[in-house]
């Protein structure tokens, strides 16, 4: 018996080793036009064993493309596509670019910091001042996320200064949120907890009661 270990290694191991016997056997092939028929049909049957394929852009050149990697580039054939080189398979993509902002209070979160530039563009007037004012309530849900205790909003009028180089203030009327609002809109489950474990205790009580 020989072990799958003991074998050829698979070169893409969605289409099995019958595809990859396949190739090999084409490979074989002297004609170069039977070749070119063979792997056209070989082609239909990888696209039947991976249909999840076809709803990639230019799917069918991936199909070929996976042929050629399985016959390790070493296949003289007419195929609709160029052939690939190895570089190409096996480039990697580019790295993705992360955001480098590093705000100095990091519990607002760079969204917010976008906030606030955001509205150190817009015009002034009553569409600029509410949408400050939401702002400084955002604030201080988040840094009641990142502090569980209360904090003063004299503080959050501070940061809001400080982080929009002194543009951004709310109006002198305004008041923020009450810090009970944020913590019910920051576990919202847990009133619906409660309810459910008094309800549960109410029936187990009561059903013991009639036994």
């Amino acid at each position: 018996m020989q072990y799958n270990t003991q074998k050829e290694p698979l070169k893409i191991s969605e289409y099995g080793r019958n595809v990859q016997n396949m190739v090999n056997f084409i490979k074989e092939e002297q004609d170069k036009e039977k070749r070119s028929k063979m792997s056209s049909g070989l082609v239909q049957i990888m696209a039947q064993m991976n249909p999840k394929v076809k709803e990639q852009e230019n799917y069918e050149q991936r199909l070929w493309n996976h042929l050629f990697v399985i016959a390790q580039f070493d296949l003289d054939i007419d195929a609709p596509f160029p052939k690939p080189s190895k570089e190409q398979v096996s480039k990697k993509p580019d790295q993705l670019a992360y955001p480098k902002k590093n705000p100095k209070y990091k519990q607002y979160g760079n969204s917010t910091i976008d906030f606030i530039e955001k509205a150190k563009a817009m015009k002034d007037g009553p569409e600029k001042q509410a949408f400050v004012e939401c702002i400084a309530n955002l604030m201080k849900k988040a840094y009641l996320n990142w502090n569980r205790d209360s904090v003063n909003d004299n503080t959050i009028y501070d940061h809001l200064k400080e982080l929009s180089g002194g543009e951004l203030k709310v109006g002198e009327d305004f008041t923020l949120n009450h810090t009970s609002t944020f913590a019910k809109t920051n576990n919202p489950n847990k009133n619906n907890y409660r309810k459910k474990k008094n309800n549960y205790g109410k029936g187990r009580s009561n059903k013991y009661r009639k036994r």
